[in-house]
């Protein structure tokens, strides 16, 4: 079962940016790529804990503002010779708005 959530509008979010979403089990960052294609990983880096929303975004991907590890955007998987994954979270635009499934949320820890 899937609960859909209203966390905003696409154009909230500049291209290859991102914004943070609070919740209750810790902060998730949701990307948008130059291609309009949005993204929910944690916020947090694998690595030391920098903030992935302040990184800078590549195609898919996000680099950590802290140590430059690389993170894919739709696996939340490490890049290259780095290791670690985060959390990522289903998203969907619908008419412009960007809706984030929190039912995970209720399962899993975040940040």
């Amino acid at each position: 079962m899937t609960c859909w959530t209203d966390i905003g509008a696409l154009n909230d979010i500049p291209e290859r940016g991102a914004r943070v979403v609070k919740t209750h089990m810790g902060c998730i960052a949701i990307f948008r790529t130059i291609d309009d294609e949005v993204f929910a990983i944690d916020d947090s880096c694998p690595h030391k804990g920098g903030p992935l929303s302040e990184g800078i975004v590549h195609g898919k991907s996000v680099t950590c503002p802290l140590h430059n590890m690389v993170l894919r955007l739709d696996t939340g998987l490490a890049q290259g010779s780095d290791t670690g994954s985060v959390n990522t979270y289903p998203l969907r635009v619908v008419a412009g708005r960007i809706m984030l499934d929190t039912q995970g949320l209720r399962r899993e820890r975040v940040a």
